[in-house]
């Protein structure tokens, strides 16, 4: 593992369907040595929503999520210019990507893919408050298994040492070759 992690001003999107390990992984990160860093989770973001929340996961949820992802967005982009490396953990798809692709600040895409089977085990041993529903889990685990020209942006994830992924994702962004292209 590397003694500092040094990439302030720049975003990481770390992403992947329900127990992929994305929480786990932007933890062990930010609380790496080196430049300041936000753990950003997007799933509070929907839960700041008191009342009136929709699945963020159900067709009519669409307006609602609008709303969540371009605060996010703002967040995530200002703590970037504060020179900051900002963590993103949460579901942040393909069809998300337009409120983060305007951004003047480096930002990294990395998929993390689990096979089905694991990210359904992974999610039944979480808090029941958490996503524990196997029909859900299933469906963004599908949205995420054809990612299109994001393909390479993907790591296969396997049982193992969090501290194995997190080196992984540290090669990923030492490499360049995940960021996005902005506009």
């Amino acid at each position: 593992m590397v003694d500092s992690l040094d990439f302030a001003g720049q975003v990481l999107i770390l992403t992947g369907s329900p127990g992929s390990g994305k929480t786990t992984t932007a933890a062990l990160l930010t609380a790496l040595p080196g430049s300041p860093k936000v753990h950003l989770h997007s799933d509070d973001f929907w839960h700041f929503i008191k009342n009136g929340c929709i699945p963020p996961y159900l067709p009519e949820s669409h307006e609602q999520n609008k709303v969540v992802m371009t605060a996010l967005a703002k967040v995530v982009e200002s703590f970037a210019e504060g020179k900051f490396f900002v963590v993103l953990d949460g579901i942040i798809g393909p069809w998300f990507l337009d409120y983060f692709k305007h951004f003047n600040v480096p930002t990294h895409y990395v998929v993390l893919q689990p096979p089905l089977e694991l990210a359904i085990q992974r999610c039944k041993q979480r808090n029941p408050d958490t996503l524990t529903d196997s029909g859900p889990i299933t469906g963004l685990h599908e949205q995420f298994s054809t990612l299109g020209d994001l393909q390479n942006h993907s790591l296969a994830v396997s049982v193992g040492a969090p501290e194995d992924m997190v080196q992984r994702v540290i090669d990923a962004l030492q490499s360049g070759a995940f960021l996005l292209k902005t506009v």
